[in-house]
């Protein structure tokens, strides 16, 4: 409001008492009222206030509110501030109901809700109030009905903050064993990659150590066709030699033989009867000029020595055969001789 307006306010007081009534308000100056602590009384009646601000309810220095005959369809929820309040006039409103918080108006002690809708309970402990003395029963019966829905206001405050803290702490347990779900999930999970792990690492080792046969299997392998190979070589290369050297042999036992023969034949030819026959006298010519090519050939001691010891060999080897001959020439029809000397080499 203006400042005029807080002046016409002051001319609206006397002594304790601020008179508003009939000035058309829509509502309530609560700034302007508030600047005039002194004033308990306040008469607001016969207005087109709809509703009171919440600031209305700091003005605890009020005693006295006259309200009646406005279009008031609901008062502010913090109405119980208004703890020095000992008279309230609510007559010709449109209220159904009053704030919870009405209980705590303490000092009431005078109320009037004629002519408001109210609900049934409420117009019941509110009675008639036809005179002072109803109206005081008004003020007690009212503030009994609303301690009543304070009190299961409360309970139902209590209830559904139980109701709140029940809901809570399930949650709390539900979150608990969400989380201890998790843990054992996490903890399975964990066991579950560690076996798994452990199986693809025992899955490894076992295909490396099959990988490991195989390989030593496959170099066994490789070593036996090597020695095979090798063997087959060997034996290749063998063959030849064993044969060469079975030749060599066989050629060795030829000559042996040939050279027996020769020996027996001149053997034959010196010892036997058959000397003088035309066939020995070439092997006996040819034997005797050897024997006389070798006297006449100055050679070194130790040959001369060989071809004794050769000599002392052949002596022995015809005396053997001189022996034997009978057995051969007794076939043939021929008569063995004395056996003669043979020259010796000299020294």
């Amino acid at each position: 409001m203006s400042k005029n307006k807080v002046l016409n306010l002051k001319d609206k007081i006397d002594g304790n008492e601020m008179d508003l009534s009939l000035c058309n308000l829509t509502e309530v100056p609560v700034k302007e009222l508030a600047a005039f602590p002194k004033v308990t009384v306040l008469d607001l009646s016969c207005n087109n206030i709809t509703s009171l601000p919440l600031e209305f309810c700091s003005l605890s220095h009020l005693v006295k509110v006259d309200l009646s005959k406005n279009q008031l369809t609901v008062l502010p929820d913090d109405l119980g501030r208004l703890g020095n309040l000992q008279h309230l006039d609510l007559y010709n409103n449109k209220l159904t109901i009053l704030p919870v918080s009405f209980s705590q108006l303490k000092n009431l002690k005078w109320l009037d809700l004629k002519d408001n809708p109210l609900e049934i309970n409420l117009a019941k402990a509110a009675g008639d109030c036809l005179d002072e003395k109803q109206c005081k029963q008004c003020a007690a019966r009212v503030l009994q009905h609303m301690r009543i829905l304070q009190d299961e206001v409360d309970k139902e405050r209590e209830r559904r903050l139980l109701k709140d803290k029940e809901l809570e702490k399930k949650k709390e347990t539900k979150q608990r064993e969400r989380e201890a779900k998790e843990r054992e999930a996490r903890k399975r999970e964990k066991a579950e990659g560690k076996e798994r792990k452990r199986k693809e690492y025992n899955a490894h080792m076992a295909a490396l150590a099959v990988q490991e046969q195989k390989n030593k299997r496959k170099e066994e392998k490789r070593k036996r066709n090597g020695q095979i190979a090798a063997d087959k070589k060997a034996a290749a290369e063998s063959t030849p030699k064993a044969h060469r050297r079975s030749l060599i042999g066989l050629l060795f036992k030829l000559l042996l033989l040939v050279l027996l023969g020769l020996a027996g034949v001149v053997g034959v030819c010196h010892l036997t009867g058959l000397k003088e026959e035309a066939v020995c006298a070439p092997i006996n010519i040819a034997v005797d000029d050897g024997l006389s090519w070798i006297r006449e050939q100055e050679v070194d001691v130790r040959v001369r020595e060989l071809v004794q010891e050769v000599d002392i060999r052949a002596r022995e080897l015809l005396q053997k055969l001189t022996s034997l001959a009978p057995h051969f020439l007794k076939p043939l029809g021929v008569a063995p001789t004395a056996t003669e000397p043979v020259e010796t080499l000299e020294n």
